[in-house]
């Protein structure tokens, strides 16, 4: 459930009455939109109190009679549901903003993780990429997903800068010793794609990587082991 002061106004005009509830912004536009990849969301966990309100800055709440013969039910959930897919959405100014800023940190993050320059094999700088987006006057919009937006702020930076998505194959070889210490740290940094173990007791394993990762994964595998691996990029 979201605290009130992150919470914006979601309102609704419906048969010549008026509706509104607190929700979580990026929670409820999500819902809205019915976006696959959080279709796990509760509307228990978007709204900040569950009450229906005819006035919300007032705190006046709709009465169950007009609930009833609007949404044929009192229910406040079933209710705050259709507010949120027939309604509309309140940000503030600032609100927007502040959506906008967060939205655009996490797509840079995205590309700076997944994408390369195809000129070197090299991940680009966030800072490289954040110009980059300035420089096209990349807009970015608070309610969309960040994975509906990076391709279409990928297109708009490739006139600036060379870039591309792109996934490695990185084959390491470390002594067995390690080999459970390294699969628990790196989990997060590519998917382990093969694996075998040696007769001198090393183990040999295959991991994609995101193009942008590859020096992060080879430096901490480094870490781990203190040196001792035998890594090489698979062509």
């Amino acid at each position: 459930m979201v605290n009130l002061e992150d919470a914006v106004l979601a309102r609704l005009e419906y048969h010549g009455e008026h509706f509104e509830i607190l929700v979580d912004p990026d929670l409820a536009s999500d819902f809205k939109r019915g976006n696959d990849i959080r279709n796990d969301i509760k509307i228990e966990d978007i709204l900040a109190v569950e009450e229906i309100f005819k006035d919300a800055k007032k705190g006046d709440k709709a009465s169950k009679e007009v609930m009833r013969k609007v949404f044929n039910t009192t229910d406040t959930l079933d209710v705050a549901i259709t507010i949120i897919k027939k309604g509309q959405i309140q940000l503030t100014s600032q609100q927007r903003k502040k959506m906008q800023e967060d939205k655009r940190r996490k797509i840079v993050a995205k590309i700076t993780r997944e994408a390369i320059n195809p000129q070197n094999g090299l991940p680009h700088p966030s800072r490289r990429i954040e110009k980059a987006m300035e420089e096209a006057k990349v807009h970015i919009d608070p309610f969309k997903s960040v994975d509906e937006q990076v391709s279409l702020v990928l297109k708009a930076i490739r006139v600036k800068i060379p870039i591309r998505f792109e996934k490695v194959d990185i084959a390491i070889r470390i002594p067995g010793d390690f080999a459970g210490k390294v699969y628990g740290a790196i989990s997060d940094l590519g998917k382990m794609k093969k694996e075998e173990w040696q007769q001198d007791g090393s183990w040999i394993a295959i991991f994609e990587v995101p193009g942008g990762l590859q020096e992060s994964f080879h430096q901490k595998i480094s870490e781990l082991t203190g040196g001792q691996v035998e890594i090489r990029k698979i062509k």
